[in-house]
């Protein structure tokens, strides 16, 4: 029953991603009306002109890989880097945002810890 829930979240999570960062590219989501430090920032964003491409891709690549429970180990390590950013982001500059950094976090960490066996290789001192 663990396994279909994970499943189910891990779609709609990766779904979340792959939306976001289609948006990145197309733009076809009203942007949220932002404060002045929020302007500052996405202005600063928008001076590196290969960060907002890169993260796209990371979403996009990542949210698939994290859909398919085949794949699910690797998506979610492409995408925790993403969702750390989310997280620190909105616990320090928008707060409002806050629950659903939480949550999407919290599916992130939750496929990595299903899925620890995977990685034990990687890290396993011999």
């Amino acid at each position: 029953m663990k396994n279909k829930i994970l499943t189910v979240l891990c779609i709609l999570f990766g779904l979340m991603m792959i939306n976001s960062g289609l948006n990145k590219f197309f733009n076809y989501m009203p942007m949220p009306e932002l404060s002045e430090e929020m302007m500052q920032i996405m202005g600063g964003f928008l001076t590196i002109k290969w960060i907002f491409p890169l993260v796209a891709i990371t979403e996009i690549v990542g949210g698939f890989l994290i859909a398919i429970p085949k794949t699910r180990a690797l998506g979610a390590l492409i995408i925790l880097p993403v969702m750390v950013g989310i997280f620190v982001h909105h616990l320090v500059h928008d707060l409002s945002g806050i629950g659903i950094a939480v949550i999407l976090f919290a599916i992130n960490i939750w496929a990595i810890v299903a899925n620890w066996r995977k990685y034990e290789p990687i890290i396993k001192m011999h």
